[in-house]
């Protein structure tokens, strides 16, 4: 009778924090932060305490060692990509134009004489994207501006997260022995068995969709800049980190890859190849190599899955909610086999158990 005793309980109960967390969103993105950064690396602190170092010892350790890597990537690639990123924007009107005019001298010359109408498809299709490729790009920059102001502000996320985080990293094993005293008793052992998987699969996909998707940012960037391509290591950092959502992030990134290759190139075949074959690479690379032996076959999270939490979540939570997005939907597609299981075990499903019927007694002679 677990099912049907338990199910209301905990599914009011997630609705009413997931309510609760959509009005304080804002508020909580520092804390989201320090919080995800410290499970993610409270691995590191346990190793450095099984060997003997004390833990507020490993813990400072940790943390200065993540802000040297930030402090020196803000002082020597961030320079750099926001430089590519402003000369990117500011040549995108002319790139654009370049691109429009190499596609109406195309279909002039390929369908203009023979199909017409569908020379005349083409150009009113090519008017229409650059009347409205200003009000759209101009809605994206305002939607993202307006996503990070709300979130919180800069400074203060910059001010708390560091805190958060060191504190969280230093007390970790504290939070959880006392979250574990809190479990209900007759339940402990259950909940512990699916914290356990939902930690594993948590663990295995992000940590190695992470280092994978760092990897990728370094072959794309080296690829695009050996390559010669304009703003390549901007373009190379951003489609390797965006390959992070399944499909649709990489696919962005060489759509735009593409597009700027035959703007500074055409008719120069061979280098804009050199640009396709630089992001094909990539994806045997990570289909090949880097997935199959850093995040494994089994852990994985199914690609429509994450697109899915990633869209939710953004649209409930905002930044905070594409944050947490992949975490929570790992948990969730725990917890929702779990729930399965229990209803197919339940007598909702199964139906009531007749009583068996009483051996008739013979009749006394």
């Amino acid at each position: 009778m677990h099912f049907e005793r338990h199910a209301l309980f905990w599914a009011a109960t997630a609705l009413l924090f997931a309510y609760i967390v959509q009005l304080i969103a804002p508020a909580l993105l520092p804390f989201a932060i320090g919080l995800t950064l410290a499970y993610f690396l409270s691995p590191i602190v346990d190793a450095m305490v099984r060997r003997g170092v004390p833990r507020w010892l490993a813990t400072i350790l940790l943390v200065t060692c993540s802000a040297l890597i930030i402090v020196l990537a803000l002082v020597f690639v961030m320079p750099i990509l926001f430089q590519q990123a402003a000369g990117l924007m500011e040549a995108a009107p002319a790139a654009f134009q370049r691109l429009k005019t190499l596609i109406e001298t195309s279909a002039r010359d390929h369908l203009g004489s023979r199909y017409p109408q569908a020379e005349a498809t083409v150009r009113n299709v090519l008017d229409s994207v650059t009347n409205a490729a200003p009000t759209l790009l101009a809605g994206i920059a305002q939607s993202v501006w307006n996503q990070s102001s709300a979130a919180y502000n800069f400074f203060t996320v910059v001010l708390i997260t560091p805190v958060v985080f060191f504190y969280v990293l230093l007390d970790w094993p504290k939070i959880v022995a006392k979250l574990d005293s809190l479990l209900p008793r007759d339940e402990a052992d259950q909940i512990r068995a699916l914290s356990h998987e939902i930690d594993e699969r948590i663990s295995a996909f992000i940590r190695g969709q992470g280092v994978v998707c760092i990897l990728l940012a370094i072959y794309y960037a080296a690829g695009f800049s050996l390559a010669g391509l304009n703003y390549g290591l901007l373009l190379g950092v951003a489609t390797g980190l965006a390959s992070f959502i399944p499909v649709f992030g990489w696919s962005i990134g060489a759509l735009i890859a593409v597009l700027l290759a035959i703007v500074q190139y055409w008719p120069d075949m061979t280098s804009i190849l050199i640009v396709v074959g630089v992001l094909l690479g990539g994806q045997a690379l990570e289909s090949g190599i880097l997935s199959p032996y850093i995040i494994g076959s089994e852990v994985g999270l199914h690609p429509v899955w994450v697109i899915f939490a990633l869209m939710t979540f953004s649209y409930l939570f905002g930044f905070l909610g594409l944050l947490v997005a992949v975490p929570v939907s790992a948990a969730i597609g725990v917890l929702v086999r779990f729930a399965v299981s229990s209803y197919l075990a339940s007598s909702v499903y199964q139906g009531e158990v007749e009583a068996a019927p009483k051996e008739q007694q013979p009749p006394i002679p």
